[in-house]
């Protein structure tokens, strides 16, 4: 593994190098459909996954065949529930799944990435210079650490902690009626009934559960929808049981050109 500060070198295209001997997984016609012209960003991101994010231990090597159906597109198409142009925070970015994958997907959007390892927010500045994104600000530490500097419409997280708790450390960071989108796998629907009182506790109002990417992947991406009160104020511990929870129809995500 190489250190933080010695990452593989990028190409002359600016797209990470991959590791010696190693084969880039085939660009799935998905891809091209998701990413669309923006698809060399994407190509630029999974060759910095499979060399530079491999060495530095934010991907496992065993996931290189599958990162574009697994990990880029799994993460990409919720981009799909992304109102055009709002601004997304992205906690325990990690190998910047969903952030950068979601900051390729939606041009539009400010991106704010937080993740508290050094290595991992190096790595993430490093790649989001290689492949020429402009619309990422990567900030290390905790969501905890943010709150008062990092105020976005939309949170995003995967596999970071249990919705209840993620609600509340994603609630100081969203605006009134602000939306958090967390990619979750078959319980999610144990962990909204489980956690019922933590998200009263961070403002929840409404929640369901969207199938994202249902037109071009095999596998949709599961995704809990959470919506803040209208009258949540960012930066603030909301304390005591909160409103009634209004429980939303599951469905197919849509990009909505205005919050809900």
């Amino acid at each position: 593994m190489t250190s933080d500060h010695d990452p593989r070198p990028v190409s002359e295209t600016g797209s990470a190098a991959p590791q010696e001997g190693a084969a880039l997984p085939h660009v799935p016609e998905a891809a091209r459909q998701v990413f669309g012209e923006r698809l060399p960003l994407a190509e630029g991101f999974v060759a910095a996954l499979a060399s530079t994010g491999v060495e530095h231990g934010l991907i496992g090597p065993r996931e290189v065949p599958r990162l574009w159906e697994r990990h880029v597109l799994n993460c990409a198409v919720v981009a799909e529930l992304v109102p055009t142009g709002e601004g997304i925070v992205d906690i325990g970015s990690g190998a910047g799944l969903p952030g950068l994958a979601l900051a390729i997907a939606s041009p539009g959007s400010e991106v704010h990435l937080v993740e508290p390892r050094h290595r991992a927010t190096d790595w993430l500045t490093r790649t989001a210079a290689a492949i020429g994104l402009d619309n990422v600000v990567v900030h290390q530490g905790r969501a905890q650490d943010v709150v008062g500097d990092v105020v976005a419409p939309v949170a995003t997280a995967r596999a970071v902690t249990r919705i209840g708790q993620l609600a509340l450390w994603c609630a100081p960071l969203l605006p009134g009626g602000g939306v958090l989108l967390a990619l979750k796998g078959s319980s999610v629907e144990r962990e909204l009934t489980e956690d019922a009182r933590a998200l009263r506790a961070a403002d929840v109002v409404e929640l369901d559960i969207v199938r994202c990417g249902a037109d071009v992947l095999e596998v949709p991406t599961t995704v809990a929808r959470l919506v803040l009160a209208a009258d949540h104020r960012p930066g603030v511990a909301v304390r005591g049981d909160g409103p009634g929870l209004r429980r939303g129809r599951a469905g197919k995500g849509r990009r909505r050109d205005s919050a809900s």
